[in-house]
Order: structure tokens, then C-alpha cells, then sequence
């Protein structure tokens, strides 16, 4: 770790919401869910949520620099929002949802302007770039119930972000998508059948069941980045084992009855593709076991990881 640590201030509407994509990262210290930018202190949820105090629902983001930059934040900021939305965001109505950037030095109103008229200049979207650039003012902590919501209570995460429309929204909006023709063309016949058809490819006789080398394994769709070396362990299955994802957000987990069986399956979020299935004999304090099919994954290894724009990973190597 550096010794330069910096915040990051950015209001996506639901706080709930804008954690997870930000949330183990490497270089991502600490993040905590809260209210910024009102004329009152020690505002409630109730009182934020009646848009009578002037806050916006935000997260304050402890980074280091050195290992994720500021610009790398708010790239992953504006894949989380509608940006053209002055309303609020999806379902949530009213100023305490609105979208802005809370800049804590100049540098970081520069970084966060730049990137701004980057969208706006994209052609991404039609409609005006409304996400206002604020300084930072005081942050009062949200209770503790908010706080990592996505984790303590998973299953109604899912179906409030999935009901409010924001997944839906970053798939149409953020993820560009290959159609079924680009992807006869660019995959093998046992990758495109694993992530498009969810076949499995055979135990032992896969690409990457017995790789050890350091690196890290992305999306052979999309490019995304799935797994890490470092949580790469052999189960004895014949295939790929990872005990935890690099990325949760990035990962689906959905119940799965074919072939008889009772099973979660894995798949990717960015590419919709089937990768796997997780069970829950792993070695780690999570019990998890990401067993996932070679075809789905692409590897990168660690001396290439900053060449091929994975730069931010880095640092899981340098221990």
C-alpha cells in the first residue's frame, strides 16, 4: 500500500446499489454507504428519503491511488448510473437520488470534468449529460443496516436492483454485446457451445483444469475479469476451482434442474454466458468452489496484466 490514500465521493441513486461494483477491487481500502451535500447534520434515511435536507445518497470510497486510480473509479462510476436521468435513478424518485461526483481536491474536479465531456462527447447517449461535479462537503455515515446490504441481505439486493431497472439499464447501455453470427466466428465449437448452449466440456482434458502460472482469467466473451491465480486451488474435479470471484458483481449465480440435478449456476453478467457451477465443499471460510469450464475463460498473465489494460491487478502479484 502507498502512502498517498485518497476518497472518492459519488452519488448513483440507491447507495445500496453503487457498492458492490466498487467493493474488492484491488486498492479499494474501505467503502461506506452515506448521505452528502444537505444543510442539516446527522441526517436519517427517513429524513434524506424525503428530499427536505438537501442530500444526496452516496458512498465515500478509501482507494490507493497507486493501485486504482481515481480515473479508473470514475470510469466504473458512470457504468453504474443513467447519467441523462435529473430525476433521480430507475424506480427512485426525487433530489436524494440524483447523480454527482463529490470532487475532494482539483485534481480530482480536472479528472472528474475530463471524463464527463468524455461521455458527452461519445455519442453514447442523446440525451444531455446531467451528473452534476460538486465539491465534497460533509459525509455523515449511513446506519449500520445500509452498509454492505448487498451482502448481508443478497437476495433482496437482487431482486430490488433487478426490479428497479438499473441492471437492465447498464446491459443496454454500458455492455456492449456480440451477436450469435460474431461469436460463431470469433469462438471455438466447445467454447461457443459452453457459454452460449451451457455445455460442459470434459474433466482433465481442458485448458487450463492444471494451470499454475500467476495471471488472471477473464471473460473469454467480454473480456471481464472473473478470477484470480491466487484463488485458483486443485479440487480434484478436472476442472478449473477458484474459491471466490474477483469481480461478485460481475458474476450471476442462478438455480439450476437440468439433468436432475439441483445445482447453482454461474454465469457472467457483462456477456450473459454460462461458465459453471458453484458448490459449497470449498477450502476457504466461505465454502465456496467456483468450478468452471476452461472455454469460458481467457488468461492473462501477471507480466502482461498492464500491456492488456488489467493494470489495477497488479498489485495481487507484488506480495
Amino acid at each position: 500500500m502507498s502512502e498517498r490514500i485518497e476518497q472518492a465521493t459519488f452519488a448513483g441513486g440507491c447507495f445500496w446499489c453503487m457498492v458492490s461494483p466498487f467493493d474488492e477491487q484491488p486498492g479499494i481500502i474501505d467503502i461506506v454507504s452515506g448521505y452528502t451535500g444537505g444543510h442539516t447534520k446527522n441526517p436519517t434515511y427517513e429524513e434524506v428519503c424525503s428530499n427536505t435536507t438537501g442530500h444526496y445518497e452516496a458512498v465515500q470510497i478509501t482507494f490507493d491511488p497507486a493501485v486504482f486510480p481515481y480515473t479508473k473509479l470514475l470510469e466504473l462510476f458512470w457504468q453504474q448510473i443513467d447519467p441523462t436521468d435529473a430525476g433521480g435513478q430507475f424506480n427512485d424518485r426525487g433530489s436524494s437520488y440524483k447523480t454527482a461526483i463529490f470532487y475532494h481536491s482539483e485534481v480530482q474536479r480536472e479528472q472528474a470534468e475530463a471524463s464527463k465531456s468524455e461521455l458527452e462527447n461519445s455519442g453514447r447517449f442523446q440525451q444531455p449529460i446531467v451528473t452534476e461535479i460538486l465539491p465534497a462537503s460533509p459525509f455523515y455515515q449511513a446506519e449500520e443496516k445500509h452498509q454492505q446490504y448487498y451482502k448481508k441481505n443478497p437476495f433482496h439486493y437482487n431482486l430490488y436492483k433487478e426490479g428497479s431497472g438499473r441492471t437492465r439499464f447498464i446491459r443496454e447501455n454500458w455492455k456492449n454485446r456480440k451477436n450469435d453470427e460474431q461469436l460463431r466466428k470469433e469462438l471455438t465449437p466447445i467454447q461457443y457451445e459452453v457459454t452460449r448452449n451451457n455445455a460442459t466440456e470434459p474433466p482433465f482434458r481442458n485448458e487450463f483444469w492444471n494451470h499454475t502460472e500467476d495471471g488472471i482469467y477473464v471473460d473469454i466473451i467480454s473480456g471481464e475479469p472473473l478470477f484470480s491465480s491466487k484463488d485458483k486451488y486443485d479440487a480434484g474435479c478436472g476442472w478449473p476451482s477458484f474459491t471466490k470471484p474477483l469481480r461478485r458483481f460481475e458474476i450471476e449465480e442462478k438455480f439450476d434442474t437440468s439433468h436432475g440435478m439441483r445445482r447453482i449456476e454461474v454465469r457472467s453478467k457483462t456477456s450473459e454466458s454460462h461458465l459453471g457451477h458453484v458448490f459449497d465443499d470449498g477450502p476457504g471460510p466461505d465454502r465456496a468452489r467456483y468450478c468452471i469450464n476452461s472455454a469460458a475463460l481467457r488468461f492473462v498473465p501477471k507480466n502482461k496484466l498492464v500491456e492488456e489494460g488489467y493494470g489495477e491487478f497488479v498489485g495481487l502479484f507484488e506480495y
